[in-house]
């Protein structure tokens, strides 16, 4: 079911189809804003999987400016933490995505936290594809059962054009960006 097609169906049907988003129950998926097909393959989400969630993450990524790893008489804005807002295809709050460690939580109060498996650009100015592999949930809940992460269809994100001075050295700074966060469980 694509989202124009959701927008054709009565109020009713609609709100029991978020219902159903928020409850974390699998849904068949017809392509649309989560297809694999334009995908880079790095990030392709393995076969014997299938989405269970679909959600539009929207909230600012933190970076700090630190001292290099390996020169640290040099600085470089460094990734701190995400803090978004997850909603379903309808707008709903669905839950939230935050850390350090970067953890998906539902409303239920179940939540993930995941291994990154690989990246590929995104475009200029925003973050990269992500597919992550999901830890095992904690609490029962939508995100039971949660195998695969996928972070696509991005907007914005990326460390902050501003220098990353010495003389500035950790000072925060907040970059808002979008992206979609679809959820995949085991067949």
């Amino acid at each position: 079911m694509t989202l124009q097609s959701t927008a054709r169906l009565s109020l009713p049907i609609r709100a029991g189809l978020a219902l159903l988003l928020a409850a974390g129950t699998t849904m068949a998926h017809a392509g649309g804003a989560s297809s694999q097909d334009k995908l880079p393959d790095s990030i392709k989400v393995p076969a014997g999987n299938q989405i269970a969630w679909e959600t539009v993450g929207s909230g600012d990524i933190t970076y700090e400016c630190r001292a290099k790893d390996n020169a640290t008489d040099q600085t470089a804005w460094v990734f701190a933490g995400p803090k978004a807002v997850l909603k379903d295809r309808a707008g709903k709050k669905v839950g939230s995505y935050y850390g350090p460690p970067a953890t998906w939580e539902a409303m239920d109060g179940s939540k993930v936290t995941a291994t990154q498996l690989a990246v590929a650009p995104a475009g200029n100015g925003n973050l990269p594809y992500q597919l992550v592999k999901a830890n095992p949930a904690m609490g029962d809940g939508s995100m039971t059962g949660v195998t695969y992460i996928q972070r696509v269809a991005l907007k914005g994100g990326v460390a902050p054009k501003t220098e990353c001075s010495p003389a500035r050295k950790g000072e925060k700074a907040t970059v808002a960006y979008q992206a979609d966060y679809i959820f995949w469980k085991a067949q």
